[in-house]
């Protein structure tokens, strides 16, 4: 008896003295230490009274299993409870979903940088989840080195340029945030934007850089280097004739450039004038009067052009094809043939060069043949000579504007406002 009385007084004292049991609510953010990591579950002790269940669904995007271990303290919301297993039911995604909303908060005031992945992609940008928090990276806040550069702003390849982007990692700022989360827009243009007006500052032309092909349309190649982007237009690809660019570099491909022209953001850049130029050169081992042998490149309504070297184009003029009359100039040669012909004009400064194949034919017995004032030199027809128009057929097209775009590509579709992304 004396015992169960002195039992009695100890459980008494221990019941006064323990603390007072408090039952975690539904939705409150509560601590806790993992005591157990299971396949699909993490068993959780909750102050010594209670042990809860974070299931796998719950544990969010931004953590994984390898990141808990045991005896770890962990901030998990209360979910609910379950009778049948005596434990509570806890998420440890919901609870680092205000932890995050917080967190972009201060980022968003402060200014500071974070890195984010998409998980998804649409025609107006990309879609980002932080433990459920969706985000969105606009089209606009995009740098040069993603940009959707698309031929015809094509929505179909937008979108697929969009999607070739998921899963890589952004380092980005919060332009906004709402209290509820509702709506998060990131910006990676504007993460890059001190970086990049000290690169701005720092820049004059004639600066040599290594970049990266950001795109690649018909009028040129975009170069992106030190969060800039820059514009080497078709004409300074290189110094031959260029009407493919495609077949000069690839996207992603690492190529240096010179920096020709500078005004405000607008940056054009060169890759031909890294190289030495290819008339200069020929200026030195062919003349007037010389005879030279090489390719027929292609054929024209003027004439045949022979591929010489450095990519320069030499046109033998229609009317230096043969002496006879020429109706068709595949009757007299064809492309890819090997032919000699002797130069009959050559200035280096205005990159010409004429050259002649009846120059080296015999004159047919019984021809007359008539010596005019410059019979090389062609014609004026009308308000365009004939030698404008072969120089329109040798020479790359023309810049439109003295400057190339840095950021916006030509008739491009801005992404619609961030309301209709969500």
């Amino acid at each position: 008896m004396a015992t169960t009385q002195t039992d009695m007084a100890l459980f008494e004292k221990l019941y006064k003295e323990s603390p007072e049991i408090q039952y975690p609510k539904d939705g409150e953010i509560i601590s806790g230490i993992i005591v157990k990591i299971e396949k699909k579950n993490v068993l959780v002790n909750v102050n010594n009274q209670f042990t809860g269940l974070v299931v796998n669904k719950e544990l969010g995007n931004t953590v994984t299993f390898e990141d808990l271990a045991p005896d770890q303290p962990i901030d998990v919301m209360v979910l609910g409870d379950s009778v049948e297993r005596g434990l509570l039911i806890l998420s440890l995604k919901r609870a680092n979903q205000i932890k995050s909303l917080t967190d972009l908060g201060k980022r968003h005031e402060s200014g500071e940088t974070m890195l984010v992945k998409p998980i998804e992609a649409n025609k107006w940008g990309l879609l980002v989840d932080i433990d459920g928090l969706k985000g969105f990276i606009p089209v606009s806040q995009l740098t040069p080195l993603h940009y959707p550069r698309v031929e015809g702003a094509d929505p179909a390849k937008i979108l697929e340029h969009l999607e070739g982007l998921i899963g890589e990692p952004f380092q980005v700022r919060v332009i906004n945030v709402d209290e509820g989360g509702k709506k998060i827009i990131f910006s990676e243009k504007a993460a890059m934007e001190e970086s990049r007006e000290k690169a701005l500052k720092s820049m004059k032309e004639g600066d040599i850089v290594e970049g990266t092909v950001s795109g690649i349309l018909s009028y040129g190649l975009f170069v992106t280097f030190e969060g800039l982007e820059g514009l080497v237009h078709v004409s300074e690809i290189d110094w031959g004739h260029v009407n493919d660019p495609s077949k000069f570099a690839k996207v992603g491909m690492k190529i240096k450039v010179k920096v020709i022209g500078l005004e405000s953001e607008k940056i054009s850049l060169s890759i031909k004038r890294l190289k030495d130029n290819p008339w200069d050169i020929l200026a030195k081992k062919v003349k007037t009067g010389d005879t030279i042998k090489a390719s027929i490149s292609r054929i024209s309504a003027f004439g045949a052009f022979m591929d010489l070297e450095g990519g320069i184009q030499g046109l033998i003029h229609l009317s230096e094809i043969s002496h006879g009359v020429v109706k068709d100039i595949r009757d007299h040669v064809k492309v890819g043939e090997e032919v000699e012909a002797k130069v009959i004009n050559f200035d280096p400064r205005k990159k010409r060069i004429g050259l002649s194949l009846k120059a080296l034919a015999p004159v047919p017995e019984g021809m007359k043949v008539e010596k005019k004032l410059d019979e090389n030199k062609p014609k004026v027809t009308g308000k365009v000579s004939e030698e404008d128009k072969i120089d329109a057929e040798i020479a790359p097209k023309k810049e439109t504007t003295k400057k190339a775009p840095a950021k916006k590509a030509p008739a491009k579709k801005e992404a619609a406002s961030e309301d209709e992304a969500k």
